[in-house]
């Protein structure tokens, strides 16, 4: 809860990245403290809010977890719109879901706000052994040096 006389600061925070990546297992571990290892695919988009009590404020986090889903993909502006901050997930045992990665973060810089705080979150560390991304990917730094993301 908010600390007596502490500012109060709302922000919008989005979820966005391929199906199976492991969006809402990320949201669920902050939110509730818990894991699945199977995980039902969201459907759409699913809401949480966080509120964490910092030192120089109580941030109260609007989170949205997008679905991964191709078919959902055009409905994810109604959610990254006026976000303050977007996490870009991908599976490091698969490829494809880095390569697209690369896409959304083209797309929130596009179209998400001037201000909009990204990370990219390289998930499923558990998958070490069937790893298909290299820790360190020159070619994403190469390509995306103002990203801030790498």
């Amino acid at each position: 809860m908010a600390r007596p006389g502490n500012k109060i600061i709302q922000a919008k925070l989005v979820l966005v990245g391929d199906m199976g990546t492991g969006k809402t297992s990320l949201v669920l571990r902050f939110v509730k403290g818990q894991f699945f290892d199977n995980q039902e695919p969201t459907i759409g988009a699913a809401f949480f809010t966080q509120v964490l009590s910092l030192a120089e404020a109580t941030v109260k986090f609007d989170i949205w977890d997008t679905a991964g889903q191709e078919r959902y993909h055009s409905l994810a502006p109604m959610y990254y719109r006026g976000a303050a901050a977007a996490v870009v997930v991908y599976d490091i045992s698969s490829m494809d879901t880095f390569t697209r990665a690369k896409k959304w973060v083209q797309e929130l810089q596009r179209q998400g706000s001037q201000s909009l705080v990204m990370a990219l979150v390289a998930n499923k560390s558990d998958l070490d052994a069937k790893r298909e991304v290299a820790i360190e990917q020159k070619d994403w730094q190469e390509q995306h040096p103002q990203s801030g993301v790498g």
